[in-house]
């Protein structure tokens, strides 16, 4: 069983930066960022698929952070951090071999972190 373990929230101002890190125990196909705020759905940040490293983000967040994988870790750096960036971060992953990048999606991954806190304020 892969177990995925989380590192790196704070609290930062905007147009901080942060950079989260997740371990990865146990050999994936997609592992994506995904976070949440209270009442909202979780939402899909950036995925990686492990063995070609093609990435995809979401639209509120290109340009400003950038999905990594080497060996059993997964970063994400986070730069120019906004307020609305403030939010429970979770690293995810997929042992499925079709996985893909096309899409941000929850329910297309199985295994989940604790999640880790980022605030941005003011």
């Amino acid at each position: 069983q892969v177990q995925l373990t989380e590192s790196g929230g704070g609290s930062v101002q905007t147009g901080g930066s942060l950079r989260l890190s997740c371990l990865v125990d146990g050999y994936t196909f997609c592992l994506a960022w995904f976070r949440q705020t209270p009442g909202k759905e979780r939402e899909g940040v950036a995925i990686i698929r492990t063995n070609g490293q093609s990435r995809n983000y979401a639209d509120s967040v290109k340009d400003r952070f950038t999905i990594a994988q080497e060996k059993s870790m997964m970063y994400l750096q986070m730069r120019g951090l906004e307020v609305e960036d403030t939010a429970m971060y979770y690293c995810a992953a997929s042992r499925d071999w079709q996985c893909s990048v096309a899409t941000i999606d929850p329910d297309d991954f199985t295994i989940w972190g604790q999640g880790t806190q980022v605030t941005v304020s003011s």
